[in-house]
């Protein structure tokens, strides 16, 4: 009887030990976009991209709120999570109501939150209209703690009423 009761733990521990082995993923740490992808797992070509893990589980990457302005502001350079140098040249277009004076003010911040730099973007054309007008402005900024960080482009808003405010988030790494 001691024999069988042996045989029987040492079957289900190999069991399990070959179990573990073949289901590496199940000890795998993936709790982000990023680690999905450095360990390897299939990325989807969508927008904005998605990756799955081998138990189907599903990450997206952070594009800020990108997709929720792009009818007010669209930024073409710097990308979401694109590596930015310092200085910082912000480029795009935005509605004429997002400006004031034909200029918005932008931030870089930290993942902290903490404000490194900050800057007046400028119309490059008329902003008095409801049409999407260009802009630019080259940002410089103290150099961050952190690897990852903000560009924050904030509607100019010269009432201060919070219910004028808007923004822009877009993550980059530093």
């Amino acid at each position: 009887m001691k024999k069988y009761i042996w045989v029987v733990i040492i079957v289900v521990l190999a069991v399990g030990v070959y179990w573990v082995a073949k289901n590496d993923n199940a000890i795998d740490l993936v709790a982000d976009f990023e680690s999905c992808a450095a360990k390897g797992n299939p990325i989807m070509e969508s927008y904005p991209r998605q990756c799955r893990t081998k138990d189907g589980k599903v990450f997206v990457e952070d594009i800020g709120n990108e997709l929720e302005k792009v009818d007010l502001i669209r930024v073409s350079d710097p990308r979401p999570n694109q590596k930015i140098g310092n200085p910082v040249t912000v480029s795009g277009e935005a509605r004429g109501y997002w400006y004031f004076e034909a200029s918005f003010p932008i931030q870089v911040v930290d993942s902290k939150g903490n404000v490194l730099g900050t800057g007046i973007a400028q119309a490059q054309n008329d902003w008095m209209t409801e049409e999407f007008v260009p802009f630019k402005v080259e940002v410089e900024f103290s150099a961050p703690d952190t690897s990852e960080g903000k560009l924050l482009l904030k509607k100019d808003n010269p009432s201060g009423l919070p219910e004028n405010d808007d923004q822009l988030v877009i993550p980059v790494k530093f």
